[in-house]
């Protein structure tokens, strides 16, 4: 059995002040081909909210939540925090860990499911951290993807559920659903079970709900035009709808690829989305993500303590989800 002395939250990462934004997002750029004219674009989208992410704040709100809980269910686990491309990084909080004598720790990663840079990248992290603090680096076990728990499935339907009950009573049966996820290259999308764990997890939300039509749109696509991506595109398909179904339809949105309201959310669905279905006059209503919900939470600590007791799957397979191949020049 694992002996844990602490719960590790691994997360992106974001900027918090103005000056932060251009070197947060060399960060996440850093060994990538990507033109620096997208960079800047990408960097207004923060400046439109002030230079601020709010995924910090939710990695607190989420970290004071984990504590709460473990408290209650006498898990004597401290937790830390780490991020991949800003403050707090992951190889500072490694070597804090180590000065508080932590040698083995659970690694909760925020996000969902699987895919090469929602897995293997965060293992590559840990690798690479550990590597560069060094001699007693604690042990890090990346606990597994949880796109098709209860909890998680629950807690999604929860937050639709209450999208829903904004739809008038009349037009609630009629309301369009449909859940969105970060695009990704389509080669690395089929070197992971990225796809098929998303589709799984809207069909299992959208029975719970009685809602048997539901949709897969994608977001927040950043690869060059002449690299394929998932798709569909949540502004096309919005577009798509409202050809099919006609003025002052509704639709409710559920961010499903997502745990917590990040940027990503805010700017790309209740800005760009928000301001498409308004030159649409389409009535769109964006569910909440799951964020620090209490069956969210207790899953959390329910995986923890499944590592705890090695009744639970353990690390990813070696090699899982590989970024796929890069498409010829």
């Amino acid at each position: 059995m694992p002996d844990y002395q602490a719960v590790l939250v691994l997360s992106f990462g974001g900027p918090e002040h103005r000056d932060d934004v251009i070197p947060f997002l060399e960060n996440v750029l850093r060994g990538r081909n990507v033109p620096r004219e997208r960079l800047l674009a990408v960097a207004e989208h923060y400046y439109h909210f002030g230079g601020k992410s709010p995924i910090n704040d939710q990695n607190r709100e989420l970290i004071a939540a984990l504590e709460a809980e473990f408290r209650r269910c006498g898990l004597n686990l401290p937790v830390y925090w780490g991020n991949r491309n800003w403050r707090p990084l992951l190889d500072d909080t490694l070597r804090r860990m180590r000065a508080d004598g932590v040698r083995r720790a659970a690694v909760y990663v925020t996000s969902a499911f699987s895919s090469y840079s929602g897995c293997r990248q965060y293992i590559e992290d840990m690798d690479r951290a550990r590597a560069e603090v060094g001699q007693d680096a604690p042990e890090l076990d990346k606990l597994p993807s949880f796109s098709s728990r209860p909890g998680f499935i629950a807690t999604v339907a929860e937050r639709v559920e209450d999208a829903l009950a904004r739809v008038p009573q009349e037009r609630r049966s009629q309301a369009q659903l449909v859940f969105t996820a970060h695009s990704v290259p389509r080669a690395m999308a089929e070197a992971s079970p990225y796809i098929t764990q998303l589709h799984e997890a809207c069909g299992l939300v959208a029975a719970r709900l009685g809602k048997p039509e539901w949709t897969l749109a994608y977001q927040s696509r950043s690869g060059p035009p002449t690299q394929p991506w998932l798709e569909p595109d949540i502004l096309p398909l919005l577009r798509r709808i409202r050809e099919d179904r006609g003025p002052g339809a509704d639709v409710v949105l559920s961010p499903i690829g997502f745990v917590s309201d990040h940027m990503e959310v805010l700017y790309d669905l209740d800005t760009e989305a928000a301001a498409v279905a308004r030159e649409l006059d389409l009535s769109l209503i964006r569910a909440a993500t799951p964020g620090v919900h209490p069956l969210f939470i207790a899953m959390i600590r329910e995986m923890v303590e499944e590592r705890m007791a090695a009744s639970g799957p353990y690390l990813c397979r070696d090699g899982c989800c590989p970024p796929g191949r890069r498409p010829a020049a």
